[in-house]
């Protein structure tokens, strides 16, 4: 019997399905909810959520929020999520790029403006970084023309 997982972001619904396992970045380290699991709720850290189901695996990145596990039913509530494939490469690399350029003109570390720079880094370079590990390689990068 599977567990039902539902990832929520702020403005959609980001998956509603069954799963076998899924992966959670917890704030405390990475933790595995399988079906019948105790109760449970968690702050997220920004990182990777693994849902597997029939030797199927979903991979989403997530930038924190909460998530709530019942015996039944897993529910994230994040902060930001997408699916890996719905990742858009280009837009990625530009949030990373201002981040960067931001970075280096010197912001004072103990501004709002810098704390919010540095997570939008952080990021920009998870989802980077989740393209590059888990995007399927049957799904083609979009094309670049001049």
């Amino acid at each position: 019997m599977p567990i039902r997982c539902e990832i929520v972001s702020q403005d959609r619904m980001v998956f509603e399905g069954d799963a076998d396992i899924v992966v959670l970045p917890g704030t405390d380290g990475e933790m595995g909810i399988l079906p019948h699991h105790a109760p449970l709720l968690t702050t997220l850290k920004i990182g990777i959520i693994k849902v597997r189901s029939g030797g199927k695996e979903e991979i989403f990145t997530v930038a924190g929020g909460v998530a709530e596990v019942q015996p039944d039913i897993v529910t994230v509530l994040a902060d930001a999520a997408e699916n890996v494939e719905e990742i858009d490469v280009a837009r990625a690399e530009a949030a990373r790029k201002r981040a960067e350029e931001i970075l280096a003109k010197g912001v004072p570390t103990d501004s709002d403006a810098y704390l919010i720079m540095e997570a939008a880094l952080r990021k920009s370079n998870l989802r980077l970084d989740a393209v590059k590990r888990y995007r399927h390689a049957s799904a083609k990068p979009p094309r670049i023309t001049d």
